[in-house]
């Protein structure tokens, strides 16, 4: 000491008490007293439970409004494409994707949406679905009129085109019951002259019969169908 006064080059300790349990345990006890005085005042359990309720209803709320802003403005909206001749009406009902700057078609290592090789529903959102009025043969192989799943697998020089009685479903993104194909066909791809920035079904007709081209972004697969 200098004059009463602590000499500064002397150490000074500062002692703490010492803790009798671990700092967490003192957490623990607390948010049990919380809990303890909560649940002891029928106050506080009333304007907890407000809390909750409000807390959930807004959750509701955020939910409902995310499922109808999804409905109304669906990224991929729903779409139909029609033809009709000679008595025969074919309808084909799907969802319409865009490209959006991405790559679409290529291999699964260089991040394409649609890997060669993988199941693609035609489309987005629920199963794309073909309707025949009558009888027909679609790609060069007999299909009797009905309802139809149409899906595909796609390829760097062909796609497989394939038909399945499994219709109904809503999610497009889960593959079929194989074992209920109909038929597979596998249609050679074509470079379409400019880029679709939206899938696209489309039917033209030419002396040899009908064609449904399937469309996007530079890729192009035709399916030749006829009546029987």
């Amino acid at each position: 000491m200098v004059g009463g006064l602590p000499n500064p080059k002397q150490e000074i300790q500062v002692r703490f008490p010492k803790l009798l349990h671990p700092p967490e345990s003192y957490v623990i006890t607390s948010v049990r007293i919380y809990i303890f005085k909560i649940i002891s005042n029928p106050q506080s359990q009333s304007i907890m439970l407000k809390k909750i309720l409000a807390a959930i209803g807004i959750l509701i709320l955020i939910i409902v409004a995310y499922f109808g802003y999804a409905i109304l403005f669906p990224a991929s909206p729903a779409a139909t494409a029609t033809f009709s001749d000679q008595g025969l009406d074919i309808t084909v009902s799907y969802s319409q994707p865009s490209k959006k700057g991405r790559l679409i078609f290529g291999e699964e290592s260089e991040g394409a949406l649609q890997p060669y090789g993988k199941y693609w529903r035609l489309g987005a959102n629920a199963p794309t679905e073909i309707t025949f009025s009558k009888d027909v043969n679609f790609a060069g192989q007999p299909v009797s009129a009905g309802t139809y799943r149409m899906y595909a697998v796609p390829g760097a020089d062909s796609f497989q085109i394939s038909l399945n009685t499994e219709t109904g479903s809503f999610f497009g993104a889960a593959e079929p019951d194989y074992s209920k194909d109909v038929l597979k066909a596998d249609l050679p791809v074509t470079m379409a002259p400019t880029e679709t920035e939206v899938f696209t079904i489309s039917f033209s007709s030419d002396p040899a019969g009908i064609n449904m081209d399937l469309v996007w972004d530079k890729t192009l697969v035709r399916v030749p169908i006829t009546v029987q």
